[in-house]
């Protein structure tokens, strides 16, 4: 029973009313509701990389607190780890101080640090859930936009800020607003070379970047459905991206089969009660959402983008639209393209296979598929960069690291590489890059770089082939 500073039952819904899931694990996880103002959450799980929380350890340490729940904080540095000579000091200062500082900020707190070069190290959105940190039902928060990648464990997870972070770290408690709720439904079959990818960069399109703003997005419908772990972790990653504070999945037996084993998993007597609780976690049939959307997975083709934020997307058959909203002249003209013009047979600088949102064995499953037997472009710089080193060793145990090199590629060391412009592998100046990340605004990759979004299959045909190129023509 929840009470609010009155001493009075709150009541979160009516009684002929059914709770969607997102109701379920946010009421869950209420501490007590501030009247006319923010809610105060418990938090289970805080990541902290090396760029957001320095700041936060130092306002801990001014005011001379501990951590509350030291073995619910798990901090890794990613964003500035090279992705060469990791076992070698960064040579960037800025780059080595952030991530020695949350070295030391880690061990003078208590808490759990996988550093450069350890087995454990990678992409904190990759290593969560592939380690089983990340688990259904949980509150999972992280200094990072991108926290909603853990949504797909079936997890209320989302980005916060430092001061938050903060927060978190002297409380394992967040205020926060309730946000509101969004059903997505995507049913059908999707078609040949169409992944989890292509779905997010179609929704982008339809939604554009506000378009889900103020929400928490639950997906749901028979592409969800069959979709794998890293498809949904895919999908999740990219809610952001529609202005959602976050989005997520109802776990099932998909969800299960890919818990069960890992590091932190439960076990024994007390994976069976897990999985029986997290069976519960699901939206009643009579569940009441604040808006709901529907869409058809045969109107969904391989995808890319042509402009400067994500929503600027087409399918790859597709031509430019002719005219767009605020901002469209101006993206064109930093992209180089123009209105109404098809990019199919466009010349590609760079490739880039890695980051949160696509950095996980499956991807580069997908990547190998396309260039095994074919060579890399001469003209095509390509970067592959797992998104953990238990990426990095599956690779190798199943000897894509053998049709990689092959074909031309090397595999460089895990982090979230050319992603963002904070490490070592930037675009330059007015290059055109094809890149698996999440994010094409202008000088993402690196100051004057133009990046397309797509998917691995699209970059792998990007690859081998020096241009654009619909993936449907090799697989």
């Amino acid at each position: 029973m929840i009470m609010d500073k009155n001493n009075e039952q709150i009541r979160f819904h009516g009684s002929d009313e059914g709770h969607t899931l997102f109701d379920k694990i946010w009421d869950r996880h209420v501490v007590q509701i501030v009247p006319d103002g923010p809610t105060q959450l418990y938090i289970d799980r805080l990541y902290c990389h090396e760029v957001t929380s320095p700041q936060a350890f130092d306002g801990m340490r001014a005011r001379g607190l501990k951590c509350f729940r030291p073995d619910h904080i798990y901090c890794m540095p990613d964003h500035n780890t090279p992705t060469h000579d990791q076992d070698k000091p960064i040579d960037d200062p800025v780059s080595k101080a952030q991530v020695d500082t949350l070295a030391r900020n880690a061990s003078e707190f208590g808490l759990t640090h996988y550093g450069m070069m350890d087995p454990s190290n990678g992409i904190i959105h990759v290593v969560g859930p592939e380690k089983g940190l990340s688990l259904p039902g949980m509150t999972i928060v992280c200094g990072d936009s991108h926290t909603s990648t853990h949504g797909a464990m079936g997890a209320v997870a989302f980005g916060i800020g430092t001061s938050e972070v903060e927060m978190v770290l002297a409380s394992q408690c967040i205020l926060q607003q309730k946000p509101k709720s969004m059903r997505i439904s995507i049913n059908g079959k999707l078609g040949k070379g169409v992944s989890a990818k292509d779905v997010a960069l179609y929704l982008m399109s339809q939604l554009t970047t506000s378009g889900a703003t103020g929400y928490f997005v639950e997906y749901a419908g028979e592409v969800v459905s069959e979709m794998s772990m890293e498809g949904r972790l895919t999908l999740c990653n990219l809610s952001i991206e529609m202005g959602a504070r976050g989005g997520f999945v109802a776990p099932d037996e998909t969800t299960f089969e890919y818990i069960k084993g890992r590091d932190f998993a439960p076990k024994g007597a007390e994976w069976d009660k897990a999985v029986a609780y997290w069976k519960t976690l699901k939206s009643d049939d009579n569940a009441v959402f604040d808006k709901e959307l529907t869409f058809d997975a045969k109107d969904i083709e391989p995808r890319i983008t042509y402009g400067t934020n994500p929503g600027m997307g087409i399918g790859i058959s597709e031509s430019i639209p002719k005219e767009g909203g605020v901002g469209f002249d101006k993206a064109l003209n930093y992209m180089q393209f123009k209105p109404g013009e098809k990019l199919l047979g466009k010349n590609v600088d760079y490739v880039f296979l890695g980051a949160c949102t696509n950095g996980r064995i499956e991807d580069f499953r997908a990547f190998a598929s396309i260039v095994k037997g074919r060579k890399k472009a001469d003209n095509v710089i390509a970067w592959l960069v797992p998104g953990s080193w238990a990426v990095d060793r599956q690779i190798r145990q199943e000897g894509l690291d053998k049709v990689l090199e092959d074909a031309g590629f090397a595999i460089r060391q895990p982090g979230c590489s050319a992603c963002l412009a904070m490490n070592d592998d930037k675009i330059p100046a007015g290059k055109l890059s094809v890149s698996t990340s999440n994010r094409n605004f202008e000088g993402r990759q690196g100051p004057g770089a133009r990046t397309i979004l797509a998917s691995p299959l699209v970059a792998a045909a990007a690859a081998v082939t020096g241009v654009i190129t619909d993936p449907r023509e090799l697989i």
